[in-house]
């Protein structure tokens, strides 16, 4: 530790106050979309806007650049490598933060707090012209925003891929493309053979998805989940929003939000699991004590691996076969049923139940088959709306059109369509790849995983789910930003993010769940 009265100790101090101005807006944030009335919304923009200001001014002040000069000259042969990549990492946000204008901060703060409200209230009255004037307001600060970190950009980038870098960095659309050709290419027809196989597995599964669980009953397995995982109440909050997600306020403070769908009786047990995989990352990353919990290295290597964890405990975890037979007599005791009267008909029906293979309107809900296509079908209109100058009033039609293409199924309402993700209604352009990039990642990471450590399926069946845990804390947590997303999957499986590991699990799930019991 270097010397009290050190750049790089001073340097701390400064990062300090900035994080915890960031957590006064994670907090105002998880207020907003938790219990903050409808009627509060412009004042929380003002919050919001006050604190980004703020914030902005102290990363890319004059003071706070001498302090990341001086901490880089502190720098000699012996200065450990974490130290040097903090402060590259801490250089690279410095330059980006001083090319842009704080008029424009204080703008997009405002502009992404009222796109929230203006859209819940849209998609509650399934009105898209009440919502397209702040989309249109948001996509024309973002390209202000992008037209200003241009000049902070080490390589040329477009509008769309500087915008993505904070959530992907090194990010580009040719890799993206080159990653999600085969998804296109072979999922639909994936989607086409479930559909062949007909009323033996098909009726089964819808009947058992629509299975009535009462809403204290579904609240009580998300509790009961969590606790099986690790949930500890003095560090961790759960509660209910519109759109379901995690964050974190400080180094103890971790939150998540679900939601009980109407008609979707399991999607609030599967939303939990994918949420707290994500709060299981937060908790895991190297910020073992407050000195480190400012700097660049205790954050997420990507949201691209952030969703690789996500969707490892909700689809690898949650959603497998093992897990079904463990979790059946659970959900049947809620229930209060017996062998007569289970919805699922036995273990085999609940696990089908929870991975209905078939295309649905909703992203959040999709299942593993669809899921990607949906993640295309918004990464293709992000390019379309920030790119190309396709109208904000043609998205509801375009929409619709490409889901029939990708799909095959087209939403009645603009409310399952284009306004349901609360994404765009933030100004979060770039963010939609990186959940297909979670489960590429994740099925690699799996493949490792299982060489390491043995079968998932038995690991879960045997009720080791912290063995599971164990890798993933030993093996991706403690990596941080110490490298991109792509350098982790190369470093841990020693060959480079490839989408064919997906579509074996794809291929080998779809005829395990085919088959007759």
């Amino acid at each position: 530790m270097p010397a009290a009265g050190s750049a790089f100790v001073q340097l701390h101090q400064h990062l300090h106050q900035t994080r915890l101005l960031g957590s006064i807006s994670s907090a105002l944030y998880y207020d907003q979309n938790t219990v903050m009335p409808a009627a509060g919304a412009a004042w929380r923009g003002e919050q919001l806007a006050l604190l980004a200001g703020q914030q902005h001014q102290r990363q890319s002040s004059a003071v706070y650049a001498e302090l990341v000069a001086a901490a880089e000259a502190e720098l000699d042969a012996d200065a450990p490598p974490e130290r040097r990549r903090n402060l590259e990492l801490l250089r690279l946000e410095l330059e980006r933060q001083r090319c842009l204008d704080p008029a424009l901060v204080s703008a997009l703060a405002k502009a992404q707090s009222r796109g929230n409200a203006v859209w819940q209230d849209a998609r509650a009255r399934n009105d898209f012209r009440a919502f397209a004037p702040a989309l249109q307001q948001l996509i024309a600060l973002r390209r202000q925003q992008a037209s200003q970190l241009a000049a902070a950009e080490p390589v040329a980038r477009s509008p769309w891929e500087i915008l993505a870098q904070p959530f992907e960095p090194d990010v580009s659309k040719a890799r993206l493309e080159e990653l999600f050709a085969p998804l296109k290419a072979e999922l639909p027809a994936l989607l086409a053979r479930v559909a062949t196989v007909g009323a033996r597995s098909t009726d089964a599964v819808a009947s058992g998805h629509r299975a009535e669980l009462p809403e204290a009953l579904q609240e009580q397995l998300c509790a009961e989940l969590l606790d099986s995982w690790g949930y500890d109440p003095s560090r961790c909050q759960r509660s209910r929003s519109a759109h379901p997600f995690s964050c974190t306020l400080g180094p103890q403070d971790f939150r998540i939000t679900t939601r009980v769908v109407p008609g979707q009786p399991l999607s609030a047990f599967l939303a939990t699991a994918h949420e707290w995989g994500h709060s299981l990352y937060e908790q895991g990353l190297p910020r073992s004590d407050d000195h480190y919990f400012p700097w660049p290295l205790g954050e997420a290597t990507s949201m691209g691996v952030h969703e690789s964890q996500s969707l490892f405990w909700e689809c690898r975890v949650a959603r497998s076969r093992a897990f079904a037979e463990r979790w059946h007599p659970r959900f049947c005791a809620g229930l209060g049923s017996g062998p007569a009267s289970d919805p699922w008909g036995g273990a085999f029906g609940f696990w089908r139940a929870l991975n209905p293979l078939r295309p649905g309107l909703i992203r959040v809900e999709a299942d593993e088959l669809s899921y990607c296509l949906h993640i295309v079908l918004r990464f293709e209109l992000e390019l379309a709306l920030l790119e190309q100058d396709m109208p904000v009033e043609d998205l509801p039609q375009q929409w619709n059109q490409r889901m029939q293409d990708l799909l095959g199924i087209q939403p009645q309402t603009d409310a399952e369509g284009c306004l349901q993700d609360i994404h765009w209604a933030e100004g979060l352009f770039g963010y939609f790849p990186s959940y297909a990039l979670g489960h590429l990642i994740s099925a690699q990471l799996s493949e490792s995983m299982e060489t390491e450590i043995g079968s998932i399926q038995g690991l879960i069946a045997s009720g080791q789910p912290s063995a599971l845990q164990a890798w993933l804390a030993q093996r991706v947590w403690p990596l941080g930003r110490s490298v991109n997303g792509e350098e982790l999957v190369q470093q841990l499986t020693g060959r480079p993010l490839s989408s064919e590991p997906f579509l074996t699990y794809l291929e080998r799930k779809v005829e395990a769940l085919t088959v007759d019991p």
